[in-house]
């Protein structure tokens, strides 16, 4: 008979973990984008400043749009991100069922726009930041059965020998 299992709420260090990782990729598609369209305006005749001025906007105004919607189509498809699945973390709604369209959205948003409510996950009980508070979710580690995290002893092969060394 199996163990029941129970649901374990993901913390503060793995998320953070996670976060920068899907930060990091977004950051690397969204300056490979600002490259070729820097290129693509200097082959055109474009001014040094007037580029300056393009990636400067770019970075200000596509990143924190593209890291929100980044996060908010994977968590619709697939319930977490690249950077979540390399920990083994996934965003429910707080009834366990999986994230819609506009609380996924409002998740990303209020994510990427307020960063630091994402504290709140250590002093709460379920480990829920602003963002999950607002948007009802939850960041939950798979089912894990009851015992799972408990040491097995090894168990000691019978042979011949070690009954013959050890005695009967």
């Amino acid at each position: 008979m199996t163990a029941p299992a129970r649901r374990e709420y993901a913390g503060l260090v793995s998320r953070s973990i996670a976060y920068v990782l899907d930060t990091m990729v977004v950051m690397f598609f969204v300056s490979g984008a600002v490259a070729i369209i820097l290129v693509v305006a200097a082959m055109a005749g474009a001014y040094a400043r007037d580029l300056a001025i393009t990636a400067a906007s770019a970075y200000v105004l596509v990143l924190p749009a593209a890291m929100a919607v980044y996060c908010a189509v994977f968590w619709l498809l697939a319930g977490r991100t690249p950077g979540m699945a390399l920990l083994g973390l996934r965003v429910v709604r707080t009834d366990g069922r999986p994230v819609r369209w506009f609380g996924a959205l409002l998740r990303g948003v209020l994510l990427v726009c307020f960063p630091i409510g994402a504290l709140w996950l250590v002093v709460d009980r379920r480990h829920q930041a602003v963002h999950d508070k607002v948007a009802r979710t939850i960041v939950i580690r798979p089912m894990v059965p009851d015992g799972a995290h408990e040491v097995a002893t090894p168990r000691v092969p019978q042979d011949a020998y070690a009954q013959e060394t050890l005695g009967d």
